[in-house]
């Protein structure tokens, strides 16, 4: 006949649980107990518990640091766009509007390429004082090589990450294989700004798009002043 007293390693643990302070009383039998380890030997119920300690403040540490890291990154955006937004505001016509946008975008954004096509066929004669530059393009909304990007032109949303062949190809031209990641910015009725960078990594998805996006609106305000 089974012994009905008997408690079994079940019961022990749950009433543990609804007594965390037990051990608080029979500090020799904390010290006492054997905690398995998964790798190398076992160690005493105190020795775990103060490496379970360890490991969650160096999780902390690491955590805050790289809080403190994304703030001071975000803080100094912030100062960057605010700067670049009263630069454009303070332009005098659009080429030095889009001059001042590309310098912008290859400083902040820590780019290889800089990358900026205008929608409008009034545009050449806006940027005329701009020549021949390998960054700026004036295409025709209705510009068939635009096809790749006419979803995006919709929505207005960024991409980040690495972008399909045919849009590199429009936006690098021969320089297309060296990018291995863009951060993209579809300006619906204005154009495209596209971030090109050798590193595959520089620019992934589901990045933080915020400051690039208040670039681009401060970038087409200051643009539409002068017709474009």
């Amino acid at each position: 006949m089974p012994d009905k007293d008997k408690i079994g390693a079940h019961e022990i643990a749950a009433w543990l649980r609804r007594h965390p302070t037990f051990l608080q009383q029979f500090p020799d039998l904390a010290l006492s107990l054997v905690v398995p380890r998964d790798q190398g030997p076992a160690s005493s119920l105190a020795s775990y518990q103060l490496e379970i300690l360890r490991d969650k403040n160096r999780e902390l540490s690491r955590r805050l640091h790289e809080l403190f890291g994304n703030a001071q990154e975000n803080e100094r955006l912030a100062v960057r766009t605010h700067q670049l937004t009263l630069a454009l505001m303070k332009q005098r016509s659009a080429v030095d509007t889009v001059r001042a946008m590309a310098a912008s975008l290859a400083e902040d954004f820590n780019g290889d390429l800089v990358r900026i096509v205008l929608l409008s066929e009034g545009a050449s004669a806006m940027v005329d004082g701009l020549g021949d530059t390998d960054w700026l393009q004036i295409l025709p909304e209705a510009d068939p090589r635009l096809a790749p990007f006419r979803d995006c032109l919709k929505d207005g949303e960024p991409i980040c990450g690495r972008l399909h062949p045919d849009k590199n190809a429009l936006l690098y031209g021969l320089r297309a294989e060296d990018v291995q990641s863009s951060a993209l910015l579809p300006l619906p009725g204005v154009g495209l700004i596209a971030v090109g960078s050798r590193e595959p990594n520089r620019f992934f998805p589901g990045m933080g798009t915020l400051f690039l996006r208040m670039m681009g609106d401060a970038f087409v305000v200051a643009l539409r002043r002068f017709g474009g």
